[in-house]
């Protein structure tokens, strides 16, 4: 089982070496610094703090100084916005797109922060 874990790192460091430049995850995913994410907008841990449970499963903890995001709570919007850290949330989803092809990971849904530069309600409820 250890053996197996290690290969699997490994041939992780190795894929994401070669798949570094390409703009998808191997499962697909947008490896590009700016998003526009369609979902459903709920409050976060604080006032201050939102989360956007993407449409196709992803969640996304945001922030914006450029736009209101409290009045669109319980709505479902479009936002665009850039990737904090994209770099690192990269690396960390084609390292969960390899633990899943493994069979280590039962779920493969994307999760990460962005800085919301615009907003467009899409709906004033959500719907599943």
């Amino acid at each position: 089982m250890k053996i197996a874990r290690i290969a699997a790192v490994l041939s992780l460091f190795l894929f994401a070496g070669v798949t570094f430049a390409q703009d998808t995850t191997s499962s697909g995913k947008s490896k590009a610094d700016v998003r526009t994410i369609t979902g459903c907008l709920a409050l976060g841990s604080s006032p201050d703090k939102y989360v956007l449970n993407g449409n196709d499963g992803s969640t996304w903890d945001i922030k914006s100084d450029k736009v209101a995001l409290a009045e669109h709570v319980g709505h479902t919007i479009t936002v665009k916005g850039n990737v904090s850290n994209s770099t690192m949330h990269n690396m960390k989803e084609e390292t969960k797109d390899a633990a899943a092809s493994a069979g280590m990971k039962k779920t493969n849904d994307e999760h990460g922060s962005l800085d919301v530069t615009s907003v467009k309600m899409v709906s004033k409820s959500c719907s599943k």
